[in-house]
């Protein structure tokens, strides 16, 4: 089951997001902030991703592999961004 989600976010982040936020508790460690949830969704969905796996796997700690995958999350979100420029 989590590698299906696994590559269910990588495919489509924003559909993951909505099932981990009605059908588990995975974003309660967020303090029950949903603006920040409804800004990740909109915006940075591989960001607000990764900083849940942050808090929910690494407990919060920011070591070297939290930071190198922030990175790459947001390289990915930016990069999203930067591709649709393109197009047009």
């Amino acid at each position: 089951m989590g590698l299906i989600l696994g590559a269910l976010g990588l495919i489509f982040p924003r559909i993951l997001i909505v099932v981990l936020y009605f059908f588990t508790g995975w974003f309660n460690s967020m303090n029950g902030n949903v603006l920040y949830i409804l800004l990740g969704f909109i915006f940075l969905p591989f960001t607000l991703l990764w900083y849940s796996v942050v808090l929910n796997y690494f407990g919060g700690s920011w070591t070297t592999l939290p930071i190198i995958g922030m990175v790459v999350a947001i390289a990915a979100d930016l990069g999203a961004f930067g591709s649709r420029r393109v197009r047009r």
